[in-house]
């Protein structure tokens, strides 16, 4: 599955490389940072804790290809899409939150998730194709304006995951839950501490800021779905646990800043 999405990929690239030779192509650059929420097998779905408890933090650097900015020749594509490159890192440290740890009077299961944890960190890269819904030369030429984007695309990730417990030894019955020692896709058990490569597909809904002639801040919502259950190194038998139904993804909320590099 993974080769035909990575020759699509450098295809994107490859083409976005070669379309900066042209003189009505025009190039920005920029970085972003934010919390990157990690929703995945540890806590509870839909949980407010978890998600505010799993949140950990991100960063990269974006190219933007402008096909609006240095063309006099306005066209629907032109004047409304960029094709964006992306290089990103993300970091977050897992446990388990929601109703099954916050039981009273704790049992042994209790404390068994209560002492899990596990760290995961993601390296992407990839190219997303992005949507302003107002036209691109109107928002360049008014300092002080606001344009609205949605984005779509795919990234390939390196990811590593550790995972333990804070009782001892993870893969032994009285520190750990069945339902994680049980093996699961090709794992000994539903847990695994390993570094791997995934695609993801992601999409986004963001604004851009004009704050000077030559650069804008932005604003992002991101989601981003893997093809791995392992980004964060848990993943009961999903044969068995049929409540583990979907692969890991995470939401990031970006904030960045953008130079143009040509005008």
């Amino acid at each position: 599955m993974l080769k035909p999405i990575i020759i699509t990929l450098f295809a994107i690239l490859g083409i976005s490389t070669t379309a900066t030779a042209q003189s009505d192509i025009a190039q920005e650059i920029g970085i972003f940072a934010g919390p990157v929420t990690l929703q995945s097998d540890f806590g509870e779905r839909n949980n407010f804790d978890t998600n505010v408890g799993n949140t950990g933090f991100g960063i990269g650097i974006i190219h933007f290809i402008n096909f609006s900015a240095a063309n006099n020749h306005e066209t629907f594509f032109s004047e409304h899409f960029k094709v964006r490159s992306e290089l990103s890192f993300s970091k977050t440290d897992l446990q388990h939150f929601g109703r099954w740890v916050e039981k009273k009077p704790a049992n042994l299961t209790i404390n068994q998730l209560k002492g899990m944890s596990a760290s995961s960190t993601v390296f992407g890269l990839g190219s997303q194709l992005e949507f302003s819904f107002i036209k691109i030369h109107d928002f360049e030429n008014n300092v002080g304006s606001f344009s609205p984007y949605l984005s779509a695309g795919i990234m390939i990730n390196y990811y590593s995951s550790k995972i333990g417990s804070s009782l001892g030894d993870i893969t032994l019955p009285h520190i750990t839950p069945g339902k994680y020692l049980t093996p699961s896709d090709g794992r000994p058990h539903g847990f695994s501490s390993e570094t791997g490569i995934a695609a993801s597909i992601t999409g986004g809904l963001g604004v851009h800021y004009k704050l000077t002639t030559m650069s804008d801040l932005m604003f992002e919502t991101r989601f981003q779905m893997f093809t791995s259950d392992w980004i964060d190194g848990l993943n009961p038998n999903k044969d068995i646990y049929k409540e583990n139904k979907s692969n890991d993804w995470q939401v990031w909320f970006n904030f960045g800043y953008i130079y143009y590099l040509e005008f």
